[in-house]
């Protein structure tokens, strides 16, 4: 996407603001009840006695991907000449002066968790984000998902200006890419199928994303107000959401055959 975006004749990138704080600092009885709900008592045994031993983790697994990521994204910046910044909490005192001395007219939200009108409000033109959903049927998270399991055949992908409430703000451009499982493949293992997926999604993301802000860059930009009495914002499945795709997806292979 920074490739993507240096390359734009009438865009400038004053600089990117990674938070180095990747996940919300909980209690233990917090961590167990989270763990519970979206995991399962098994899973969760098996996570905290792997902790327990010094083995690896799910979460140390995903931790290293941010960072590596994240050590990706530098390295872009730098090879571009762009400044990047790694700060612990975007909306730290110390943080919002640093991006208001950036003086941006917009700002572009990024695989970040939620940002607040405090932050996001703070370029000329506001901000935008890329929403990897058809919004407004699906707003929120996770990707790819809850369209499955919903037994959609196609998943969108828009980028809209940001508002206070999550995926809500007035859309700019929206794409779909058709969504089909392939069970000779994955079988029942839909959560490789969903990693192999959202991985497809990051280019046409990408280029979704540097479309949209060339039309801003050029005043053409048109903004469709979202009608948000449609659809719903979706969260984190839990454990038993997670078990009822699983037979839905045994049920669609039975009829398959």
């Amino acid at each position: 996407m920074l490739e993507l975006l240096a390359a734009l004749e009438r865009v400038e990138i004053v600089g990117v603001f990674v938070e180095t704080a990747t996940q919300p600092q909980r209690s233990l009885k917090e961590k167990l009840k989270r763990s519970i709900r979206y995991d399962g008592y098994l899973e969760t045994f098996k996570k905290f006695s792997a902790k327990l031993l010094g083995g690896v983790t799910d979460g140390a697994e995903e931790l290293k991907t941010v960072q590596e990521s994240q050590k990706e994204l530098e390295e872009s910046a730098e090879k571009l000449k762009i400044p990047i910044h790694r700060v612990e909490n975007y909306h730290a005192e110390s943080v919002i002066n640093l991006l208001q001395k950036a003086d941006a007219d917009l700002g572009i939200l990024y695989g970040t968790n939620i940002i607040k009108e405090s932050v996001f409000s703070i370029p000329k033109r506001g901000s935008i984000n890329i929403h990897q959903g058809l919004a407004p049927i699906y707003r929120g998270g996770p990707t790819v998902f809850w369209e499955l399991y919903n037994g959609e055949k196609e998943i969108g992908i828009t980028v809209h200006f940001v508002a206070a409430k999550v995926d809500t703000g007035d859309i700019i451009l929206q794409k779909t890419l058709p969504l089909e499982y392939d069970f000779s493949r994955y079988e029942l293992n839909y959560e490789n199928f969903l990693n192999d997926f959202r991985a497809r999604l990051k280019e046409p993301s990408a280029r979704l994303i540097a479309e949209a802000v060339s039309l801003i860059a050029d005043g053409k930009e048109q903004r469709t107000k979202q009608d948000t009495t449609v659809g719903k914002r979706y969260r984190l499945p839990t454990k038993s959401e997670k078990d009822a795709l699983a037979r839905i997806l045994k049920k669609r292979q039975s009829a398959k055959k």
